[in-house]
């Protein structure tokens, strides 16, 4: 539980970060929360994978989720596009990234199941 209350921290600084930049191009003042969001999320990805989170899993969903969440609030915040084909891109993307930690649940259980025997 503890790794994906890290990771959501990640998750939501990155975003915080992301659209503190496109913010900060007219309150650049904002630079400030681009920086600390940027540095708050690697030290909470760093938290995880020292937690012996796979990287593939933990970079997969920050990545998928920050994208995803970054363009929604985009487009709430800033009014950007967001059309039909992105939102069925996010959700491919969402999609492979839990094909991924399903894969690596499997694999940890195949290979705990080998040790045990």
């Amino acid at each position: 539980m503890k790794n994906w209350l890290l990771l959501t921290g990640a998750i939501v600084c990155e975003v915080a970060a992301s659209l503190s930049l496109k913010a900060a191009l007219d309150v650049p003042a904002l630079y400030v929360v681009v920086v600390a969001g940027y540095m708050t999320s690697f030290a909470f990805l760093a938290a995880v994978l020292r937690a012996k989170m796979p990287v593939g899993v933990a970079y997969g969903i920050w990545g998928a989720l920050g994208v995803a969440l970054t363009a929604v609030l985009a487009a709430v915040l800033f009014h950007e596009p967001l059309t039909t084909v992105m939102l069925a891109g996010m959700a491919l993307a969402v999609a492979g990234v839990l094909l991924v930690q399903w894969g690596a649940s499997r694999a940890a259980a195949h290979t705990a199941e080998q040790t045990a025997t």
